[in-house]
């Protein structure tokens, strides 16, 4: 779990970032799962863009990824999730 301290810089290393994955009209498949755990073991820090239509569908999404991928959600902005996960390799 992140403090506020680790998310608040997590939030300024993401600002510059374009989302790397999007969510499809399908919702969460199993090869949008897979890609975004490439990207996150490739650069530990993502931005997703979820297509839904409401925001509790957006942040239930958001928190599905994180679950399946033992990720941590730093925030969500409209449609985009910001999502990190440390790589014990580097």
């Amino acid at each position: 779990m992140l403090d506020k301290k680790q998310k608040r810089h997590l939030k300024a290393r993401a600002h510059p970032l374009k989302p790397v994955v999007i969510t499809g009209q399908l919702g969460l498949t199993e090869a949008v799962l897979a890609e975004i755990d490439r990207a996150l073991t490739a650069h530990e820090l993502i931005k997703v863009r979820i297509n839904a239509e409401d925001r509790q569908a957006r942040r239930e999404m958001a928190q599905q990824i994180c679950d399946r991928l033992d990720a941590e959600l730093v925030q969500i902005l409209g449609h985009v999730a910001t999502l990190y996960r440390e790589n014990p390799e580097s």
